[in-house]
């Protein structure tokens, strides 16, 4: 069978990379019959590891080499056979002009099945390209919702769940989301979370990045903070007296805050004094969690740090009024405090006090996901190709 693999921001990649190399190491008996002298580059590489042949489609909507590039070389995920090159814009240019692009790549390259993963614009845009087309679309990372439309990355979620195929959810909540949404329990399957796989897989290969022996800093002796969301970041004022609690809070220890391009373009009006709070242009996947799993605790807005932190075991305070992702709070190490600078006192202090819940790992998440994944979507088709075979011989 034929797959299009669809990346387009930072959080995709993470979520990517196990896919791929579960096709390539997929337990398929039958071989691909695409020869490894013509192709694609992916399809070249997957030639000998099966019948799912792969294009691996980057949309482009994360352009900073730091959130893009980097992720691809340090994740070792092949090159992509094409690069949409859509850039940034509002939500609806965005969303338009991944549509359009990703169309003609399905209409010059028509595969069996398109596979988003994550909320991204392109998640979205991706997934109606296709089913317009009337090709068959999996989503991985289905059913997690946080009940606030107000946030562009609810509504992806929503819209991709509500005309994909088939939805691979990270956990049994995510699919009693879905089936209270009128999903049929038929499409929804429990497989884990991507994001774990990867890792886990690369845990061993973490490294510190410079700025580690520039500040000198030591284990479990400051604090990893990262900031992106509108409510955050948008309103200067509201973000400066973010940063200095935040600083007044960690008590002297340092705070690492590597910053997103869109808080860069906020944080450089600022005229902050700080001496504690070390500020970084965005760091690689192996070198930030290489903070983050030797961190004090991490303070963040983003949703998949929140996941990274309750695997590692390190505390995690997340600046929002609510999380697509409950697991990390009842499950795991995560509290949600809510975006108001006054929240942050008391369990910044818990956490240096060393008082902070122990936590545990959510069901599945055990780096085996991917390899789900991918002998369901095996099984799928090949009953699928096995029905077709018996009805044209009827």
């Amino acid at each position: 069978m034929k797959l299009t693999l669809v990346a387009g921001a930072r959080p995709n990649f993470m979520k990517i990379a196990p896919i791929i190399e579960a096709i390539r190491h997929s337990p398929f008996a039958v071989r691909s019959s695409q020869s490894a002298a013509g192709g694609s580059q992916s399809e070249q590489q997957n030639a000998n590891s099966g019948p799912i042949s792969y294009r691996l489609v980057h949309t482009g909507q994360h352009y900073d080499p730091k959130l893009s590039q980097a992720f691809f070389e340090e994740l070792e995920i092949p090159a992509p056979d094409i690069n949409l090159a859509v850039g940034s814009g509002t939500q609806a240019v965005q969303t338009a002009a991944i549509m359009t692009g990703f169309e003609q790549e399905l209409m010059a390259h028509p595969p069996d099945l398109v596979l988003v993963v994550g909320d991204v614009t392109s998640t979205m845009a991706c997934t109606l390209a296709a089913k317009k087309l009337c090709i068959d679309v999996a989503h991985v990372e289905a059913g997690i919702r946080s009940g606030d439309r107000t946030m562009p990355e609810e509504i992806n979620r929503i819209v991709t769940d509500a005309i994909c195929d088939y939805c691979f959810t990270t956990t049994a909540l995510a699919g009693e989301n879905l089936q209270r949404e009128g999903v049929a329990p038929e499409r929804i399957h429990l497989v884990g979370n991507t994001m774990i796989d990867t890792l886990l897989a690369n845990l061993g290969r973490l490294r510190p990045p410079a700025l580690w022996q520039e500040r000198q800093l030591r284990k479990k002796e400051y604090f990893v903070l990262t900031l992106h969301r509108p409510t955050n970041v948008d309103e200067e004022q509201r973000l400066l007296l973010l940063l200095k609690e935040i600083v007044r809070c960690a008590a002297g220890k340092p705070v690492v805050f590597p910053v997103h391009p869109r808080t860069a373009k906020v944080l450089n009006n600022l005229m902050l004094e700080a001496p504690g709070l070390i500020c970084s242009e965005p760091l690689g996947y192996l070198e930030f969690n290489y903070l983050a799993r030797h961190a004090r605790g991490i303070i963040t807005d983003s949703g998949g740090i929140t996941e990274e932190a309750t695997v590692m075991g390190v505390p995690c305070l997340t600046l929002r009024d609510s999380t697509e992702r409950p697991e990390t709070i009842h499950t795991g190490t995560n509290e949600l405090i809510g975006t108001d600078p006054a929240a942050l006192a008391a369990p910044m202090a818990r956490i240096l006090a060393g008082k902070w819940k122990k936590g545990g790992i959510p069901p599945l998440w055990d780096g085996r996901a991917a390899v789900r994944i991918v002998k369901k979507i095996g099984s799928l088709y090949a009953g699928r190709a096995a029905a077709v075979a018996r009805y044209s011989q009827a």
